[in-house]
């Protein structure tokens, strides 16, 4: 059967991936896909470009139709994966853990997830915020409601007794430093 895509490659788009197969810094992905074209230009077929590579055929066949019908760069590349946008950015996020770490409302001992999303909908931050999003965000970062100290917990700590579900608390972590010095990195104390 003919190929319908067949790889010709200027000299410089060769110079290109024998530059990239070299120095081997690029992702395993790319890499490999820069094999299947330099192999396809050589006039392999898909099936002794898969063995050779240890590749399904169809890998090889991708390749080329989107070197074909695209560029080097897309060869090589993979298009953006497709998923819903997050919801909250950086700074919203930064100032959602903000908050969480600021003096709760009077009237509360803590700040709880849904009172959380509450006040970044009051202050116009989002149109809408739910308290599962509020925990999604704050369970990344190094505080940890639930237990005594925030930070990395030694594997031999007693868990958490869940309370994150319904709370928000953050405390300074006693065996780390912070001022002068230590940037905003925190540093163990031995």
């Amino acid at each position: 059967m003919k190929k319908i895509y067949l790889v010709n490659l200027e000299e410089t788009e060769r110079t290109t991936l024998h530059d990239l197969i070299k120095t081997g810094t690029g992702r395993a992905r790319k890499i490999m896909r820069a094999h299947v074209l330099l192999h396809a230009h050589e006039g392999a077929t898909d099936k002794e470009i898969a063995q050779a590579l240890h590749i399904s055929p169809s890998t090889v066949e991708r390749t080329r139709r989107r070197f074909v019908t695209g560029n080097l760069e897309r060869a090589l590349n993979e298009d953006p994966r497709p998923g819903k946008r997050p919801k909250l950015d950086g700074k919203q996020a930064a100032f959602l853990i903000a908050t969480a770490c600021s003096t709760p409302p009077e009237g509360s001992a803590h700040w709880t997830m849904q009172m959380l999303a509450d006040r970044m909908m009051e202050l116009q931050r989002v149109e809408s915020l739910s308290d599962e999003t509020v925990r999604r965000i704050l369970k990344k970062t190094t505080s940890n409601p639930g237990r005594k100290r925030n930070g990395v917990f030694p594997p031999w700590a007693p868990s958490s007794s869940g309370a994150w579900k319904t709370s928000w608390t953050c405390m300074p972590n006693p065996r780390t430093r912070t001022g002068p010095g230590s940037a905003s990195m925190n540093v163990l104390i031995n």
